[in-house]
């Protein structure tokens, strides 16, 4: 089989198909990015022989769907904003997909894929994606289901690339109708930092105050749960600490908004002039403490008690004593990692259904939590009183 990554010169899609070359039997890897240069290094990196380059940019429709035609799998690590394109390209070509975000754009796809008799999975990284399958685990081993509670923090540099920069700006912005959390049966939207809590993540990370983000899981967990009577799901992330002072800054003066200034003659959005100092400097580009922290938590009832369900993950160091854990990798390995997973597991018939679904209806959390553990990333689960 065939695997094409595209939007692959990035930093988190070339550490899933670093996780390719190095786990799958795919016969051939090709890198698809608008960026040459970006592209080429990309391949002498993986330093693998099925692994080539070819020039993709999916604002030309035509030609991108020409090269992706042929192919078994393609892994999506496009930017939220091309995400819509990136999947009509996919779903053209006829091949199986997965992607990182999962903001809702690739179910007008299904069924398109469905006719092919592919599958297309949208979000499958840490968050959405691993968190997901966590949430699917503990409440298949309820009767029915109360809350859920998904958290994260991931701890990685404000705008060590544009598309991160973007996920910042995007999941902040005041007027984003998709900042929802299930309640009652209903999506009820909030403003940014909205409903704070308190989550302890695994060490290193520590005790952070939380707040609602966009994310896919809220939508998808509440079509999967609903069976089960699920009444509330909140989905909070955090970053680290500075990064949260400096957005809750440019959210409190209005930055958030994007308004048009005028600097010297030129129009320009006051975000954009933000996110584009934070991609040239420093304090962008680096931070203190590297990596991922998971934890999701389930309420609900089992045999008529109550029971609390917490799961949370860990990976190895990002202070040096793991190679090629270091730094920003601890961050980029564990978000490409699942993705490369899921590519893996659509190539080996081990993802369920046609057509563009929810990650909760096509994956086995165990078979995910299995792969994870080759690469010591590590699922834990503890049976704690309900609150």
């Amino acid at each position: 089989m065939k695997l094409f990554c595209l939007g692959g010169a990035g930093k988190i899609c070339r550490e899933a198909a670093l996780d390719a070359v190095e786990f799958s039997d795919f016969e051939e890897i090709l890198i698809g990015d608008v960026n040459e240069a970006a592209g080429c290094e990309a391949v002498e990196w993986l330093n693998d022989p099925r692994v080539r380059y070819e020039r993709a940019d999916i604002h030309d429709h035509d030609a991108t769907v020409k090269l992706l035609s042929g192919f078994d799998v393609v892994m999506d690590g496009s930017t939220i904003s091309l995400n819509g394109r990136s999947t009509a390209c996919i779903a053209e070509a006829g091949a199986h997909g997965v992607n990182l975000n999962g903001f809702g754009e690739e179910y007008a796809y299904h069924e398109q894929f469905k006719r092919n008799g592919r599958v297309f999975v949208p979000g499958f990284g840490m968050t959405p994606g691993t968190t997901n399958m966590m949430a699917v685990l503990a409440a298949n081993q309820m009767d029915s289901v109360d809350t859920v509670r998904v958290s994260h923090g991931a701890f990685r540099p404000i705008a060590f690339s544009a598309s991160i920069a973007e996920t910042t700006t995007y999941e902040y912005d005041p007027a984003l109708p998709g900042r929802v959390v299930y309640e009652d049966g209903e999506f009820v939207q909030v403003p940014p930092f909205a409903r704070p809590l308190d989550i302890e993540l695994p060490e290193p990370y520590g005790t952070h105050t939380q707040y609602i983000i966009p994310h896919s899981e809220t939508r998808t967990l509440a079509e999967y749960l609903k069976p089960k009577g699920v009444r509330l799901i909140e989905v909070r992330g955090t970053w680290p600490p500075q990064n949260m002072r400096m957005v809750r800054a440019l959210y409190e003066y209005g930055f958030m908004r994007n308004d048009a200034i005028e600097v010297n003659g030129a129009t320009i959005g006051i975000l954009d002039a933000v996110a584009r100092y934070l991609i040239q400097s420093e304090e962008g580009r680096t931070t203190e403490l590297y990596g991922y922290a998971l934890h999701v938590d389930v309420t609900g009832m089992k045999d008529g008690r109550p029971v609390r369900r917490v799961l949370t993950h860990t990976h190895p160091a990002s202070d040096g004593s793991e190679p090629g854990w270091e730094k920003l990798r601890a961050y980029t390995r564990c978000v490409g990692i699942p993705m490369s997973i899921g590519a893996q597991l659509i190539a080996k018939g081990k993802a369920k259904g046609a057509g563009a679904l929810i990650p909760e209806r096509v994956f086995d959390p165990q078979d995910v939590f299995d792969e994870l553990k080759k690469r010591r990333i590590l699922i834990h689960e503890t049976l704690e009183s309900p609150k």
